[in-house]
């Protein structure tokens, strides 16, 4: 109750004092909605193109967006379009074909307008695509009833003959995005092994907005989405979702007419936010049982804010925990309408019955309190997440929003910033290109950043009333004598100021530097949703991405795995939420590279970074499916930070440590609350809280797979001694926590209170819940 009291006081204070956001000098009034009519097609198919990849061989004659009219395409439901848009997708010497695991080089957009693209084998998703179909009207991927191949899309493509080889290595299988698309596969036999999407995939990656259409009718084997390693609405058939991976953030899924909503292989960790279930058999069948690495089944689960309507059975795993840890399970607000079972055995032991009921919150697993190491294994009703009233919408779920497309936007409402006088080459210094678009344009138009790569030599400044868009993730990269200096760090990106109030969206951008740049602060987050309003202060499918990429002078040839040079020094911090900020990040990842993405063989890099996320937020703030990797002392760090909502998040430590440990080759910074390190602390910490109330953690995973780039102390669990901790004054909730490689799952004050000798649960270990009291 005083944690509440003292956030209310301290917003009323603050907004004594903040700042409205203004406008820029060609804006006669702030524009919050589009003027597109009724029949106008989306401006993201009709603006004119002009981006470039600034470092490809021709740079001038390649072309990263591809219309597949343009290619032959015709969508007219009966020509079959395949080889068109296969070509759409690799044409230009593209990554992929089996050929090339991963490159910054060829980046492309291929694009549908409106209409019915008949298919009659796979499209085959090069490495770098997003597939964006018009917002206004997806159009419809129609697989043909003669259709052959693995899948519809298929982002990781078998090798025929190749004995299971694949294109790429499904870990490292970076930036994808598909959107606004219908695949329709009802025309396919019920008994074909038909599936919408191929979707082995890694970090960068996003789904949205898609529909797939199945067959239901009895022994379909139709699947929606298969994922064998590495969300959308999904319509009949076997499976909405056949899936296996390490971690993953669903949100905002519906299943309709499926045997099976959600088929799980194998996960570490998974956060499913916001699930609607009608008409399907089981909604969750999961494989579970698996405790060691050669058995890894379902480790975690954790599913918030779901709907359950006329489906017998809402979970059913296919081994019983019998008393001890055989897969985690975490439901939280979780309505039941006409569904008999709510978690079961397959085997046929009703675990929780269900009926039309509600089911505030239950768990089954390990569940710890304060400093008692020892766990209670529990399946039953759990501590409840004392929400903060501010990251829930008007129906009490968890506030979210998807990836803005302003699918009502004109063309006309569109500025580009190569057409204001930016070059994105990678070489040309476009600072005062860029701030003078904002200045003009900041609260009236979408500012769209060609695909490039955009270099600054000092602060760029995103008002609040700013929607910024990128193309294929342009790069927004800072280097020179601003940023050479760790001890009086400079800010590259400022989103707002101190303090005010505002819209700033900001979607598809990857910021980066160029090396040595270890004074960079690379974003410092100030803007604050508007009164009244959430989720209009955030980024959304936007990268920090550090070294191991063309242009940034940090690769394999300079800064191979083992070097210390200050030269592959990338930042000072990576993210930084003020005091008077809220912020909204979904699909985020801060990485700082461990692999050249640019070299034929992925070779691993010795970057430094020195610190990942830091957030002194007062809140509201979500971090929905983010991540940070391989900074030098930690990945997040929340201080004085208040109601945030979390899940799922992930991290990794760096490969390198502890030769040197942190805080080299950086040195502590006091202004930036760094944690002190020394003694057993030396390694850097995936999550970090201090002075901090009302934390949700909802699915994480805190992953150290290696000391000096050798991987023997993974198999053995001494990899890092401790790698998540809390003091005793900050008030946080901990669901589904999956640790690798790590002795303490979870430490408080430093000292290990959650032991991974408890949690065995595949090749992770898995913490259910561990609450304060």
């Amino acid at each position: 109750m005083l944690s509440s009291f003292l956030a209310l006081f301290t917003s009323i204070i603050l907004a004594s004092s903040t700042l409205v956001s203004g406008l820029g000098s060609y804006c006669d009034v702030e524009v919050n909605k589009g003027t597109a009519a009724p029949g106008d097609p989306y401006w993201f198919g009709n603006i004119t193109h002009r981006g470039t990849s600034a470092f490809n061989p021709d740079p001038n004659s390649y072309k990263v967006f591809r219309n597949v009219k343009d290619f032959g395409a015709v969508g007219d439901g009966l020509t079959d379009d395949t080889a068109a848009i296969n070509l759409a997708m690799s044409t230009g010497d593209r990554c992929g074909n089996g050929t090339c695991q991963s490159s910054t080089l060829t980046p492309a957009i291929v694009y549908f307008p409106q209409g019915t693209y008949l298919v009659s084998s796979a499209i085959n998703t090069y490495y770098y695509t997003q597939m964006i179909g018009d917002a206004r009207k997806p159009p419809t991927l129609l697989a043909s009833h003669n259709f052959t191949g693995f899948a519809v899309i298929d982002a990781d493509p078998y090798i025929p003959g190749g004995g299971g080889s694949q294109w790429f290595i499904n870990q490292d299988n970076f930036y994808r995005s598909i959107r606004n698309l219908v695949i329709d596969l009802r025309q396919m036999n019920v008994s074909a092994p038909a599936i919408g999407i191929h979707w082995q995939v890694s970090q960068s990656t996003s789904l949205m907005n898609i529909v797939v259409e199945m067959s239901s009718e009895n022994g379909t084997q139709h699947k929606g989405l298969y994922m064998e390693n590495g969300s959308g609405g999904f319509m009949g058939g076997y499976a909405g979702l056949s899936v296996g991976n390490q971690q993953f953030t669903v949100r905002n899924l519906t299943v309709n007419n499926a045997q099976s909503a959600i088929l799980g292989a194998w996960t570490w960790g998974w956060t499913y936010q916001g699930v609607i279930i009608n008409n399907c058999s089981i909604g969750f069948n999961l494989t579970t049982g698996g405790t060691t690495s050669a058995t890894q089944s379902v480790g975690s689960e954790a599913i918030i804010d779901a709907v359950v309507i006329d489906t017998p059975i809402f979970i059913q795993t296919s081994n019983s925990s019998n008393g001890t840890l055989h897969g985690s399970l975490v439901l939280n607000n979780i309505n039941l309408h006409n569904v008999p079972i709510a978690v079961t055995v397959a085997n046929g032991s009703v675990v929780l019955p269900g009926g039309t009921a509600y089911i505030p919150s239950w768990g089954q697993g390990n569940v710890f309190t304060g400093m008692d190491p020892h766990p209670k294994f529990t399946q039953g009703e759990i501590q409840a997440a004392n929400k903060p009233w501010n990251v829930l919408d008007a129906n009490g779920r968890v506030f979210g929003k998807m990836h803005p497309q302003y699918e009502n936007w004109a063309v006309s409402q569109v500025v580009s910033v190569k057409e204001e006088g930016a070059k994105g080459d990678g070489v040309t210094d476009d600072t005062e290109a860029i701030r003078k678009v904002f200045e003009k344009y900041a609260g009236c138009k979408i500012i769209f950043f060609d695909a490039g790569t955009y270099y600054i030599t000092d602060t760029i400044d995103i008002p609040g009333g700013s929607r910024v868009v990128g193309e294929a993730w342009s790069v927004i990269l800072a280097g020179g004598e601003k940023f050479s200096d760790q001890l009086h760090p400079h800010v590259a990106v400022r989103v707002g100021e101190a303090y005010e109030r505002g819209v700033a969206e900001i979607s598809d951008i990857i910021f980066s530097t160029v090396g040595p740049a270890p004074g960079a602060i690379v974003i410092e987050w100030n803007i604050h949703d508007s009164d009244g309003e959430q989720g209009v202060a955030g980024m959304w499918d936007s990268i920090i991405r550090l070294g191991g990429s063309a242009g940034t002078n940090m690769q394999f040839d300079n800064c191979p795995a083992g070097n210390l040079s200050p030269d592959c020094q990338a930042s000072f911090l990576g993210i930084h939420l003020t005091p008077g900020s809220s912020a909204y990040f979904e699909g985020t990842w801060v990485w700082t590279a461990d692999h050249d993405l640019d070299s034929p063989l992925g070779n691993q890099t010795s970057i430094f970074s020195g610190r990942g996320i830091l957030s002194e937020s007062l809140g509201p703030v979500w971090f929905i499916g983010t991540a940070s990797e391989h900074a030098a002392l930690y990945q997040y760090s929340l201080i004085n930070a208040q109601n945030h909502w979390i899940g799922f998040m992930q991290t990794e430590t760096p490969y390198y440590q502890p030769a040197p440990a942190p805080p080299a080759p950086f040195v502590d910074n006091a202004e930036y609350h760094d944690p002190v390190f020394g003694g057993p602390i030396n390694m850097a910490w995936g999550l970090h809280v201090r002075t901090s109330w009302d934390i949700i953690v909802f699915g994480a995973g805190f992953y150290s797979f290696f000391q000096n780039y050798t991987q023997v102390c993974a198999s053995t669990f001494n990899c890092q001694e401790q790698i998540f901790n809390i003091d005793k004054t900050s008030t946080i909730q901990v669901y589904s926590l999956s640790t690798v490689g790590t002795t303490n799952q979870l430490s408080v004050d430093e000292l290990g209170v959650v032991n991974e000798a408890y949690g065995p649960d595949g090749f992770q270990e898995t913490a259910t819940v561990w609450t304060r009291w």
